[in-house]
């Protein structure tokens, strides 16, 4: 059964694939680039075998908006499945121009689409999107679920500790400062999503991994209400023995709500580079 308000988002938003299915939540994917070779997110390469060859390729990947064209598909689809609304929440607009794309597409549709910049990315998008479509499971108007992915919004913690700045550095998503500081000391990396403005800054960072993994622990739980019910991901770009150890952590000290681990999606991935790991969440 279609819902009258139909829900899309981009293929950055990590929300598990059975969740996908049960909530009737439509993907539009971002595009990977490898060379001269082109990959729908999530649709022509698996996870796994991206981060295989980011380890091993001397090709640096890059990642691609999807055009307004691939927005308005999708919504037609929704349209089309008897859809009288339609919500799509996407990456934050400053760390990529999906927001632009998706604004196009809602202009050229005869039925009201909403959109909705998570300032934010994975599953800080990723549980904006839940969050307004379980107001839509209780019956929720449009304003119910933008409001519910805004009041997520504004609780979002979202912290990633980097193996490596390298990938950063070559997307030049970072200043020059950071670069010559990490070429200099050779550091471990923590920087967090800003949920007030949908850009990365950076914490604390580690001279070692095992010091790393701590700081994004600790750094986590400093700035999430651990009194209130909470819902967590953690993150990993194929560390998933270290994101393990963490779930596990985190469910003997704290018996959040929701908790679970997933791999980060390469148009991500191309950016963060192997073996980061995040803790990503709110509290009610």
């Amino acid at each position: 059964m279609a819902y009258r308000i139909a829900l899309v988002t981009d293929s950055t938003c990590d929300i598990p694939a059975d969740w996908l299915k049960q909530y009737q939540i439509s993907v539009v994917p971002m595009t990977l680039i490898f060379g001269d070779e082109q990959f729908l997110d999530g649709i022509q390469i698996t996870a796994l075998e991206f981060y295989e060859r980011l380890l091993n390729s001397p090709i640096h990947p890059s990642t691609s908006q999807p055009t307004p064209e691939a927005f308005i598909a999708a919504f037609k689809k929704a349209a089309a499945a008897g859809a009288e609304e339609i919500i799509a929440m996407v990456i934050s607009s400053a760390m990529s121009g999906t927001y632009s794309s998706a604004m196009q597409a809602a202009q050229q549709m005869e039925i009201p689409v909403h959109v909705h910049d998570s300032l934010n990315n994975s599953m800080g998008l990723g549980w904006q999107v839940m969050a307004a479509a379980r107001a839509r499971e209780k019956g929720g108007s449009v304003d119910a679920m933008l409001a519910a992915a805004q009041k997520v919004r504004e609780h979002m913690v979202y912290y990633i500790s980097l193996d490596t700045i390298e990938y950063l550095a070559r997307g030049g998503r970072i200043g020059g400062a950071v670069k010559f500081l990490d070429s200099v000391l050779k550091v471990k990396p923590l920087i967090y999503v800003r949920p007030d403005t949908g850009t990365v800054a950076p914490g604390i960072p580690a001279r070692s991994r095992a010091a790393a993994l701590q700081g994004l622990y600790r750094e986590f739980f400093r700035h999430i209400d651990t009194n209130q019910r909470m819902h967590i991901t953690v993150l990993h770009n194929n560390a998933e023995d270290e994101a393990c150890a963490i779930e596990e952590q985190i469910r003997k000290e704290y018996s959040p709500q929701e908790l679970f681990v997933t791999i980060v999606t390469p148009a991500l991935g191309a950016h963060t580079g192997p073996r980061a790991v995040a803790l990503c969440g709110y509290s009610e």
